[in-house]
């Protein structure tokens, strides 16, 4: 039986099971979190790294939280914030252009034994690869992760308009860049 956020709420606000509450509300996302920012980074240790920060800044912020959202909602909003953040740095930092980055991430899928799958699920994800990042973002939760575009919105803080837009553009980009291989 699977805890409830209030649940997960109710023991983090009491001071002598606030640590409890953590460790369900890690127990409850914490796979959900990863894939969310493996898909984005693609590499398995940064991804592991990124998730870490991402429970990091809900324990520290969870204060903020005012519900309006489901902690699912608050924690992926984290976790993709944490991810594009990561990214940008990244490519800042070794001074990549986006070409040298899209290579290196191709060439991660392509050695990596933590990928599991087959050629159709390795050409989709080096394809992604592709879209701009916020375009690859709204892909994943839409398409990868169900999620409603309202869910979406409350993650990225993107109107359902501009959204839906992101996600056909990103369909099409997709489309366009399978049907040239």
């Amino acid at each position: 039986m699977q805890i409830s956020d209030q649940e997960i709420l109710n023991l983090i606000q009491n001071p002598h099971s606030k640590e409890m509450g953590f460790r369900q509300l890690i127990q409850v996302y914490q796979k959900r979190v990863y894939h969310v920012i493996r898909r984005l980074v693609i590499i398995h240790e940064d991804a592991d790294d990124l998730t870490q920060n991402t429970f990091i800044k809900a324990y520290h912020h969870i204060h903020k939280f005012e519900s309006k959202s489901g902690l699912f909602t608050w924690l992926y909003r984290i976790a993709t914030n944490e991810a594009l953040s990561f990214l940008e740095k990244k490519k800042k930092r070794y001074f990549f252009s986006l070409d040298d980055h899209q290579e290196k991430m191709e060439s991660y899928l392509d050695h990596s034994s933590g990928l599991n799958g087959d050629e159709i699920q390795l050409k989709l994800q080096k394809t992604l690869l592709k879209l701009p990042e916020k375009q690859r973002l709204v892909f994943h939760l839409k398409y990868q992760e169900d999620l409603s575009y309202d869910e979406i919105s409350a993650i990225t803080g993107t109107s359902v308009g501009a959204l839906k837009a992101s996600y056909h553009h990103a369909v099409k980009k997709i489309e366009e860049i399978i049907s040239n291989q």
